[in-house]
């Protein structure tokens, strides 16, 4: 799968929370697309659902199941967006916006396959290779 808006973009220029700014709507789409195969529930069930996936804790928590199959590059994004100043504080937040800079960076840079390889890491779906 190609990224949805076809313009060119040169990823190595963005910011690191440019990259979590998008990789922000690329794992909560993802949750989103997860919780609906699962089962159809009413809307309010369905968005309850999604921000226990999307909060910061269980962002951080995901992220444990992910970094030993990094490989050096992800491993380095993650790092630039987990170290990135924020308005917020704490571990959990800025290991979870790392993160979020890594799918958005996988993301932008067209590798769609690999988002879906640490997504299903994330949630359990599957285990490493």
């Amino acid at each position: 799968m190609e990224r949805l808006y076809p313009r060119e973009l040169d990823v190595h220029t963005l910011s690191p929370l440019a990259l979590a700014f998008v990789g922000d709507g690329v794992y909560s789409l993802l949750v989103r697309e997860r919780l609906l195969s699962q089962a159809n529930r009413p809307v309010n069930d369905l968005h309850r659902l999604a921000v226990q996936d999307v909060r910061a804790e269980a962002q951080a928590a995901a992220l444990e199941r992910v970094l030993p199959v990094l490989t050096p590059e992800e491993e380095s994004i993650y790092k630039r967006g987990r170290n990135a100043h924020t308005a917020r504080s704490g571990a959990d937040y800025h290991r979870a916006t790392g993160m979020e800079a890594l799918f958005g960076y996988l993301y932008l840079s067209g590798r769609v396959e690999r988002v879906r390889e640490l997504f299903s890491l994330c949630v359990g779906e599957t285990s490493a290779e």
